[in-house]
């Protein structure tokens, strides 16, 4: 057992380093042609921008898939500051959607993609401020790692260093390219990285300048490059890959139409060697490129004129000597070595597709626990030629294999005991607690990796055409959806308990006495333990049951507790269960993120409530919500006792709008539902006849564009926001219902606010309309549209950009008590 255990630990440190696919991509005769081509080719071009999204991706699939260069993504954050208009998911959630949208745009136009660890705090009005919360050295360093590691000839910025991109990341993602690319071929900067990668001198920086926004960067007189150009074997233009390669940042809503026929990119060379006509002007991307290299030229363009699509396993033989070829250089240099070992990557994936043979291994179910064992059934297939055989197969320290017949399947069937030491494996970069502008990775080597890496892979040693190659696949998860067919995901390690409350926040009223629940859940059968739950407080906490016994896997038990603060003060405590089995003791959440567009992801969190005790007032009971991209406002509204009703479609068509007090709509709701335009005289009827309608945040820009009138009176959203968290806020008619009843509002309701004040103010309003606080950021005007009210007949309406929608599932109490005077207004 100990022996196996260590062998499976040596090949997971082994495979560590390396980034393998859910499952092997099969490649089809166009595939092949294009990847020889690529195989040829030894230039390198790195992407820099700030966000998912930034990213030219008619670009980046132009240099990748018609000049076949590297191409390479570095996007600073992983956008988990941004809006989502797919689910309810914000922060660290987000993050890893957009982080797997980004992997799913690479795949469709053929980049690679990177990371820093910096976090996407919210929108950044300037640099400065952007530096300030990022720590710009550590950002720059992790910027100097990736150029280091992948050695571009050619960085490319999305953004100028002057402020045109609008966005505080944007120019501050500029600015880091600039810097390091001096630093990156520095060895005095960053010393620490030089026991893993050299310095690194790319040869030209270039800014892709633009035209969007009404922000018009290109000139005449700059380089041009007519990317928009029909690849007969992918049967597209890079104008139609683009579209699907943006259109997977779903969670922006970048859905694009295909364009087809010429497209001019525009670039301003920044620094290095001067260049005209061409970004790779005098940059040779052959292997004459280096003295060591210069016949796999004349061995490849072989393989390419004799490929046969009817019969890709006639060049095996062809391929076998580029293979030696590779193996057979012995160069020092590291820029040598370093296309030594991505081609030979290259190479491999090529010999294995015209081989004709398929493997893949995968085990019985997704997730498991350390100390399970684990069945994995590894598959090897011959599907075209008696030459390509499995000569042996290698899992945990075992080795085993079977007699191939052509185009018969076999199945080497493993098991083993997952060893202690392997991870769970949670997004490496929510390990531990971080800042709020930079995630904690302490293992350079994962600096800028997009994901974890699978946790455990199956080596095959296959014999094709006289030649003996390994190969790794992960193990994953196979199964068959009644839907969708077959599909695959990734394996998981996972604690044996997680424990997940049924709130993120919970609201005590007037010192009342508060029940809470939470879930135990088993992901090993037979666990049993107590459960320990205590504050660092002097609040009142019973938990009458603190025992437990979940028999199977995926067992669960509900716990409650009932908690009494110390005083009925605004104030707060956070419940932190642990469970404790065989002296254990286990404290992990687990939140799953399940879409269709990108593989199912989980995040392990500390598990915890916040318990919020607040001197609050309500005197309305019914509201009425209608939902928009989404977001959690509804269910924190129940925390305060109110009866909310999401309203559907088919009852703003029929129902009887009148027995709601409020109606509150989700935020971009009017982006996001079409008939919400339809149901505006309805709407307003409800409020002349004495109902408040109030309306969180929509957008008005080229992403989201409002056609619908949501107002009685006209008002326009615009761009203003105040995006410091602390900004200081001016109650400009303390008298008015809104900030004075049933709540007083003062300047403490508006202490530990998080990542922004609000967003996409009101502005060229009509008289009718009152406003009650004004903001601003640090040497901005005041804006007074964060909130505006207007009566109408009976009743009222207001619009907020104030961001509810972060506040509240937050818990921050004065977010609670100056919502529930909008809604008590």
């Amino acid at each position: 057992m100990k022996i196996i255990s260590k062998l499976l630990i040596t090949l997971f440190i082994l495979l560590s380093a390396v980034s393998y696919s859910q499952t092997q991509q099969p490649m089809n005769a166009s595939d092949i042609q294009l990847a020889l081509k690529k195989l040829n080719t030894v230039g390198s071009v790195l992407y820099i921008a700030a966000h998912p999204d930034d990213e030219n991706t008619r670009l980046i699939s132009f240099l990748a898939r018609e000049r076949c260069y590297r191409t390479g993504y570095l996007s600073v954050t992983r956008g988990d500051g941004g809006q989502n208009l797919i689910g309810k998911e914000q922060g660290e959630s987000l993050g890893l959607i957009r982080t797997n949208e980004l992997l799913q745009a690479r795949n469709v136009d053929g980049g690679e993609q990177f990371f820093t660890r910096a976090n996407d705090f919210g929108y950044s009005k300037n640099p400065e401020e952007t530096f300030r919360i990022w720590n710009k050295e550590i950002t720059l360093s992790d910027v100097v790692w990736v150029i280091r590691n992948f050695k571009p000839d050619v960085i490319i910025c999305r953004f100028p260093t002057t402020g045109e991109g609008g966005h505080g990341h944007h120019t501050a993602s500029a600015i880091l390219a600039e810097e390091a690319f001096d630093a990156a071929a520095d060895k005095t900067k960053f010393p620490e990285q030089l026991k893993y990668v050299q310095p690194w001198k790319t040869k030209r920086l270039f800014w892709n300048t633009f035209n969007f926004g009404g922000t018009n960067t290109t000139s005449d007189d700059q380089m041009k490059l007519d990317v928009g150009i029909y690849n007969p074997l992918l049967g597209k233009g890079y104008g139609e890959i683009a579209s699907e390669s943006r259109s997977m940042h779903k969670s922006q809503g970048f859905g694009s139409a295909r364009s087809r026929g010429s497209q001019i990119e525009y670039f301003k060379q920044l620094k290095g060697e001067k260049a005209d006509q061409d970004i790779f002007k005098d940059i040779a991307t052959s292997w004459s490129r280096y003295t060591e290299t210069a016949d796999l030229t004349s061995l490849i363009n072989k393989a390419i004129s004799k490929f046969n699509p009817a019969d890709p396993g006639s060049i095996l033989t062809d391929l076998n000597v580029i293979n030696k070829k590779l193996n057979d250089i012995k160069s020092i240099d590291p820029e040598i070595l370093n296309w030594k070992k991505k081609k030979s990557e290259e190479l491999l994936k090529i010999i294995i597709a015209c081989s004709g043979a398929w493997m893949e291994a995968y085990s019985e179910n997704y997730s498991y626990v350390t100390g399970d064992t684990i069945k994995v059934s590894a598959v090897f297939i011959s599907r075209l030629y008696e030459g390509v055989t499995l000569k042996s197969i290698y899992f945990a320290g075992k080795e085993n294999y079977k007699t191939t017949v052509t185009n018969k399947s076999d199945t080497i069937v493993f098991r083993t005991v997952i060893p202690d030491s392997l991870n769970n494996t949670n997004p490496y970069w929510l390990n531990s607690d971080h800042s709020e502008g930079l995630y904690t990775v302490n293992n350079q080597l994962l600096v800028g990796k997009p994901l974890n890496d699978d946790p455990l892979f199956v080596k095959y040693e296959v014999n094709i055409a006289d030649n003996i190659y390994t190969v790794y696949r992960p193990v994953t998860y196979k199964y068959t959806d009644p839907v969708k067919g077959e599909l695959y995901r990734k394996l998981e390690i996972l604690p044996k308990i997680t424990i997940n409350f049924s709130e993120k926040n919970y609201i005590i009223n007037n010192g009342k006495k508060k029940r809470v629940a939470f879930t135990l859940k088993a992901n090993a059968a037979n666990v049993t333990g107590k459960i320990l739950l205590t504050s660092a407080m002097n609040w009142k906490i019973e938990l009458p049951v603190k025992e437990f016994t979940l028999k199977n896997k995926n067992d669960e038990q509900i716990f409650y507790a009932d908690v009494t603060p110390f005083n009925v003060d605004n104030d707060y405590i956070y419940l932190k269960p642990i469970a404790v089995v065989n002296n254990k003791e286990y404290q992990f959440s687990m939140k799953r993120i399940d879409h269709d567009h990108i593989p199912p992801h989980f995040i392990l969190g500390t598990a915890r409530s916040k318990v919020i005790s607040l001197n609050i007032s309500t005197v309305k009971k019914k509201i009425g919500y209608i939902p928009g991209a989404g977001d959690d406002v509804a269910e924190c509204l129940r925390q305060l006792n109110y009866d909310v009703t999401e309203i559907t479609d088919d009852m703003l068509a029929s129902a009887d709008l009148s027995s709601f007090q409020t109606i509150v709509t989700g935020v971009r709701a009017y982006n996001t539902d079409e008939r919400l335009q339809t149901y505006y005289s309805k709407l307003m009827e409800y409020i002349n006849q004495g109902g408040t309608l109030l309306v969180q945040y929509n957008t008005n820009n080229r992403i989201g564009p409002l056609v619908a009138k949501i107002g009685p009176y006209p008002f326009t959203i615009s761009r203003d926001r105040v995006t410091d968290e602390k900004a200081a806020v001016t109650i400009t008619q303390p008298s008015h219902q809104l900030v004075s009843a049933p709540n007083t509002i003062t300047d403490d309701d508006f202490k530990d606010w998080i990542q922004e004040r609000g967003i996409y103010f009101a502005t060229e309003r009509d008289s009718n309309y009152q406003t009650v606080i004004n903001m601003n950021d640090p040497e901005e005007k005041p804006l007074d549209g964060s909130i505006i009210i207007a009566d109408y007949g009976k009743g009222h309406f207001i619009y907020t950009g104030l961001s509810f929608f972060r506040e509240l599932p937050a818990g921050v109490p004065g977010a609670y008590r100056l919502f529930a005077n909008l809604i008590e207004y």
